[in-house]
């Protein structure tokens, strides 16, 4: 598998690092909300036709490391 991807006129490698916190930093992504979250960023990202590498919920914060096309904005 190539580390490009490819677009109808472009090649691309748009590889982003999110990481994202509640609000105050509370403990409450678990659980539950944990699992809906992650069905959530799934969802919406195959919608969008963003590719998740890597996804990992922590109880007080989420990083997130995707693939964006670049028509996108992140």
């Amino acid at each position: 598998m190539s580390k490009y991807r490819k677009l109808s006129h472009t090649f691309y490698k748009c590889d982003y690092h999110i990481v994202w916190t509640p609000k105050y930093r509370y403990r409450i992504l678990e659980g539950s909300i944990s699992s809906q979250l992650s069905r959530d960023i799934h969802v919406l990202s195959s919608m969008k036709e963003v590719q998740v590498e890597e996804l990992n919920i922590q109880k007080d914060h989420v990083h997130l490391l995707c693939s964006i096309p670049p028509k996108l904005s992140v």
